[in-house]
């Protein structure tokens, strides 16, 4: 009898007193225990509140209805289908959608609509793979941003091939602990390219010194980037590497000089047949002619061996703490090996060139270290 009171004078009602009425009739619906012919008509009366034409009203049904477990199921559809600002209050809060409710919207919403559901207290890996798929810039970095999102690996791939050429994703995807090596790298490398093509960075030096600027820019990011991966995910790394056609020579002279020879061995594992403890057995304390066997398996040219030898022999040294050095002592003594500074040769400019960052950089540290005294 209430009800039909309540639908009789709601045609008639001001906007402020049906927005008032349809939260009070709400409530009553989801804290009460109403008897059964009661109840079915409250959700009779709160399904023709949809249809009222003042979105205030919708989205006083929706703020009452939105965090509970017993709303109406079709009322709650109809409410995350209306406009972003009722959409929003119901895909942020509601308990009742599905992984698959939840898709769904993503794929039929803005990205205003998309990035709350990204938010949303729990995401599931399907939402998220999902959300990377269709999702807009602003969803996905909602995502990211989100503590519980689980998100699988595949899917912060997704949204690096997708928006890493964004800077808000970009920035959000790199300050993840989650995000994986592979996509870190292709990150720097996207920067990389930004630069290249800026006009302003190209009027300044010129295309052809960009060019080559931004590739050593990358490659000294990428030997950073070793340095903040777990040993776990070394191989991912060296994989994609090894596919982009990274995993130059230059670069594995550079893992050797700069001592990251726990991932120099992930290298090796990836280009010979060698297990594993073969290979850190080897690192660890092989003889010469062993080691120069297994950089030929690998694919290493003969006039990177010695110096690689020579490198090796200075770093067991440090690890056993018979020896202080860093990458200026050992750079050195690789350079000493093809004839010292006035050797010739792409190999020896290369070491000079790593020889001198390394003096750069200790010459900063120092200063600075002088300066903070």
């Amino acid at each position: 009898m209430v009800v039909g009171h309540f639908l009789k004078w709601v045609h008639t009602a001001r906007v402020p007193e049906r927005a008032a009425a349809a939260s009070a009739l709400a409530r009553a619906y989801v804290d009460s225990q109403l008897p059964f012919k009661d109840r079915c008509a409250a959700e009779s009366a709160l399904t023709l509140l949809l249809e009222d034409p003042s979105s205030k009203v919708r989205l006083a049904l929706a703020e009452a209805l939105s965090m509970s477990r017993h709303a109406p199921p079709q009322v709650m559809a109809a409410l995350a289908a209306d406009q972003p600002e009722i959409a929003s209050l119901v895909l942020a809060r509601s308990p009742l959608f599905t992984d698959a409710d939840l898709i769904d919207r993503v794929a039929a919403s803005v990205g205003q609509v998309q990035a709350v559901i990204a938010g949303r207290p729990f995401v599931s890996m399907a939402l998220s793979a999902a959300i990377a798929e269709i999702g807009e810039p602003e969803a996905c970095t909602a995502l990211i941003t989100n503590a519980g999102a689980d998100i699988a690996s595949l899917t912060f791939r997704r949204i690096t091939e997708r928006f890493g050429d964004l800077a808000k994703v970009r920035n959000a995807l790199l300050a993840d602990a989650r995000l994986p090596s592979d996509c870190r790298h292709a990150l720097l490398v996207k920067v990389g390219e930004a630069l290249r093509q800026s006009p302003l960075v190209s009027a300044l030096i010129g295309s052809g010194r960009a060019e080559r600027v931004t590739r050593e820019a990358c490659i000294k990011a990428s030997m950073t980037l070793v340095d903040t991966i777990s040993l776990e995910e070394h191989a991912a790394l060296v994989e994609h590497l090894r596919l982009r056609g990274d995993l130059t020579a230059a670069f594995i002279v550079r893992l050797v000089a700069h001592g990251k020879i726990d991932f120099f061995g992930s290298v090796l594992i990836a280009l010979t047949t060698h297990g594993e403890g073969r290979v850190k057995s080897l690192l660890a304390g092989g003889r010469d002619v062993a080691l120069s066997a297994l950089f030929r398996a690998a694919g290493l040219a003969p006039a990177m061996h010695d110096v690689i030898l020579c490198a090796l022999k200075v770093w067991r040294e440090v690890a056993n703490g018979k020896r202080l050095a860093g990458a200026q002592e050992v750079s050195r003594l690789m350079l000493e090996q093809l004839g010292g500074q006035a050797a010739d040769g792409d190999l020896a400019r290369l070491l000079r060139s790593i020889h001198l960052d390394a003096l750069r950089a200790n010459a900063r540290g120092h200063a600075l270290a002088i300066s903070a005294a």
